[in-house]
């Protein structure tokens, strides 16, 4: 089994963090190229390889580390998925820039927070991307804690839960071992439809929720 990582930003690289730590090896990948990442790969270890784009795709099971507003381009971009494995860690909101008029805006309570909804009519977010990348077998995870803690699975010998859901039940138990072998306490959802909105940012009921089991 091999794993890759679209995105070298906090998500991706803080993920990348949490599976050098339990030995598995990973392909990261960003829109700049590889030759970026070498701070990076350095920082983590052995453990990480950083390569194009196309690379990290070709994996067995990819996380989408990337914002929104860049999933869509990337994505359609790639290579053919094949029955690949999909995790979905995106979130549909859009960065508003430092200093933007946006960012005082009082029809938007995330304007504190730099950031802003994206409205999808209804549908959930992995819907949407599971539309980018056809083929594959998409389970929606790493999208609903703050990313500073994904890189530390454990707090004061207990487990950090963290929420996954999906259609397909193979795909999700191959991702439930990941996430276990990293150290997480696993929460099934079900399906995405059902559980991909509960902790889908930024208004998920579960969204942000920073859940420990001892």
């Amino acid at each position: 089994m091999t794993i890759g990582i679209i995105g070298a930003g906090a998500l991706g690289s803080s993920v990348a963090r949490a599976l050098a730590k339990v030995g598995i090896p990973v392909t990261i990948a960003n829109s700049r190229g590889p030759e970026t990442l070498a701070d990076l790969v350095k920082d983590i270890g052995p453990t990480l390889k950083a390569g194009t784009l196309a690379e990290a795709a070709a994996a067995d099971i990819v996380l989408i580390a990337i914002r929104w507003e860049d999933a869509e381009k990337v994505l359609t971009a790639l290579p053919a998925w094949n029955g690949r494995i999909v995790i979905d860690g995106t979130n549909p909101v859009a960065f508003l820039a430092e200093g933007s008029p946006e960012r005082s805006d009082p029809t938007n309570p995330l304007a504190a927070y730099g950031i802003k909804a994206i409205d999808l009519g209804g549908t959930p977010s992995t819907e949407v991307i599971a539309g980018f990348v056809p083929g594959a077998r998409v389970v929606k995870a790493f999208n609903h804690l703050d990313v500073s803690v994904l890189a530390e699975p454990t707090l004061n010998g207990g487990q950090r839960v963290l929420f996954y859901s999906g259609d397909d039940a193979a795909a999700k138990a191959e991702v439930r071992a990941i996430l276990e072998k990293m150290g997480f306490f696993a929460v099934d959802l079900g399906t995405q439809a059902a559980g991909g909105p509960l902790a889908q940012l930024p208004f998920g009921a579960l969204s942000t929720t920073n859940f420990v089991k001892v």
